[in-house]
């Protein structure tokens, strides 16, 4: 038995054409975790690890030598020059210029048993069954799904030519129903014709699939192709090239949030370095961690159409009865007077003249509202807010 979801589209027309026209309404899975086939699986990296670090969450890093990491075996980037930093801080004219809030920023679990030395990248070593995350991962590929698998509540903005997005986003830690589904809290840009866009991704997920747990852990994530037969998150596959010794793509994140307690969350910010087109991914507004090359894309290297803000639930019991009751967020309706939910705050978008700014214009958006919610703030906040979340199964959404 399905169930016609109601759309609340609080957007311009043109915004249609970016995302109601988009991969929703294309059938596919865009967002699976994938993981290559056998033949283009990358070495080992654990054979390159110059020391290995036991977190007390049961997670393995391996200190990887960064020139051989495993991303340098993508064919497009075959004596690729690695670039350790980029060319400017896209940072620095709003901290000279604005006041900066207090924060309580989170850090992740493996730091408090030891550190990588410079010259090598963490990498989160698998010890879970690969073989079986590797078929659920095949259970999601676009190629054998033909159903809408995908239930966002977003802030999205376009119109223009995008080179960054950035925000602080509020870190919980969701309940996911079941293995193969997931729960996501994410900045996005997005490039590209609706049946073959190209997208990166940023943010923390909550992903049994992929990392094997329901840790709360940090992502990031991209594909050439609408996810047709590319994508992939962290360095699972060759294409994100690693820069940082200290953040560890697809570890677990603590703090976590929790009700009445520290608003807890990290600072995320995507954007692209004017000289060499890199797409960088900054933590915490002075670790940049890696970036993807701009051979890895074609339209991404120009600029942006879209930029989002917001959570993805993916399950296969969407807009079904009974629906899951993966969560988006924390479980809870967007919640702005105490902040019960998923949030996001200084969101900001990064043109193409290199200014840091609020967007001119933003719309909200949401699959299944009586499931998920999205709510704008513009009134009596110094800064624009944007509050996201839902329980999934409920009175409203059985």
């Amino acid at each position: 038995m399905r169930r016609t979801s109601f759309k609340r589209v609080i957007i311009f027309l043109g915004l249609t054409l970016c995302y109601v026209l988009g991969e929703a309404d294309l059938g596919l899975d865009t967002r699976k975790p994938k993981i290559l086939d056998g033949k283009n699986v990358p070495n080992n990296p654990t054979r390159h690890a110059v020391k290995s670090i036991q977190s007390e969450d049961g997670d393995i890093i391996d200190c990887i030598d960064i020139y051989k990491q495993p991303s340098l075996d993508h064919p497009s980037l075959k004596n690729h020059i690695i670039q350790l930093a980029p060319s400017y801080n896209p940072n620095m004219e709003e901290i000279q210029t604005s006041e900066q809030p207090l924060r309580s920023v989170t850090s992740q679990v493996w730091q408090k048993s030891g550190s990588c030395p410079k010259g090598t990248i963490p990498v989160v070593r698998r010890t879970h069954n690969d073989d079986e995350l590797l078929s659920n991962s095949r259970k999601k590929s676009p190629l054998t799904v033909h159903q809408r698998n995908h239930s966002k509540a977003i802030l999205l903005t376009e119109g223009y030519n995008y080179a960054g997005v950035k925000a602080d986003i509020k870190v919980w830690n969701p309940h996911v129903e079941s293995d193969d589904e997931y729960s996501t809290s994410r900045i996005s840009l997005r490039s590209g014709p609706w049946y073959d866009f190209e997208s990166v991704e940023a943010g923390w997920a909550v992903n049994p699939g992929v990392y094997g747990d329901r840790q709360t852990r940090l992502f990031a994530y991209w594909t050439v192709d609408a996810s047709k037969k590319t994508g992939c998150f962290d360095l699972t596959c060759p294409g994100f090239v690693q820069t940082s010794h200290e953040i560890a793509l697809g570890a677990a994140i603590y703090p976590i949030s929790v009700f009445r307690g520290l608003p807890y969350q990290i600072t995320l910010f995507i954007f692209k370095d004017p000289n060499t087109n890199n797409l960088w991914v900054q933590y915490g507004e002075r670790t940049n961690i890696g970036y993807w090359p701009p051979k890895l894309f074609t339209t991404l290297t120009y600029g942006a159409e879209c930029a989002e803000w917001g959570g993805d639930v993916y399950s296969s019991k969407l807009e079904q009865v009974p629906h899951t009751e993966t969560q988006m967020g924390n479980g809870n309706f967007p919640d702005y007077i105490d902040g019960n939910s998923g949030y996001m705050k200084r969101m900001r978008i990064l043109d193409i003249s290199l200014n840091l700014k609020f967007p001119e214009w933003v719309g909200t958006y949401a699959d299944e509202y009586w499931c998920y919610q999205s709510q704008y703030v513009s009134d009596y906040v110094v800064d624009p807010e944007f509050y996201f979340g839902g329980p999934g199964r409920n009175e409203m959404c059985p």
